[in-house]
């Protein structure tokens, strides 16, 4: 392996991604995706749409997935800090319902992979983030699933920060439980 170390989580198929980071008085360089590297270290896909966002303190966005036509993502962190979090949704999935969250900021440069079957979301801790993730398939309107970000079933322990108003969008308020939806 080249410039990346992979960490495999307690879930089977999530991975955290950490590149080598060169850095000077001039700042710094890295390798953000390395195809090569990447298939060495498992993960061998295709992606095929790159997405940015941009977010003010306490915003939580998810938890997401598409129903019909799923993305993997690999995710990063470009200004600020979020924690992020994934949700095992995988039929006959023995972590079914299970969580993992990370902190991915710019200064630590971690990346986090999550494959096919998972709805993700992330909350923001900073002042402001920029939040970039690349998909192995494309958006696709009207095909969007999504979970409640506080169901007790699933018990994402969320490090909401004080002073910073949690913030959600309108539809993000509406999902139900993980026991509204069908395995």
């Amino acid at each position: 392996m080249g410039k990346i170390y992979v960490e495999d989580c307690e879930i089977e198929g999530l991975k955290v991604v950490i590149p080598e980071v060169h850095g000077d008085a001039r700042g710094y360089f890295t390798e953000t995706y390395n195809a090569r590297d990447m298939k060495e270290a498992g993960i061998d896909r295709v992606f095929v749409q790159d997405n940015q966002s941009a977010s003010k303190g306490g915003v939580l966005r998810g938890l997401h997935f598409q129903i019909n036509h799923p993305q993997a993502k690999l995710v990063r962190v470009i200004k600020g800090e979020v924690f992020d979090v994934a949700v095992d949704l995988r039929k006959g999935s023995a972590t079914y319902g299970k969580w993992h969250g990370e902190v991915l900021s710019a200064e630590n440069h971690k990346q986090f992979y999550i494959p096919e079957g998972f709805a993700h979301g992330f909350y923001v801790m900073s002042d402001y983030a920029e939040f970039c993730y690349k998909c192995t398939d494309f958006y696709t309107p009207g095909d969007e699933g999504g979970l409640m970000y506080n169901d007790p079933d699933i018990g994402v322990e969320w490090p909401f920060v004080d002073g910073l108003e949690l913030t959600l969008s309108e539809r993000d308020t509406k999902w139900g439980g993980i026991k509204d939806l069908t395995r």
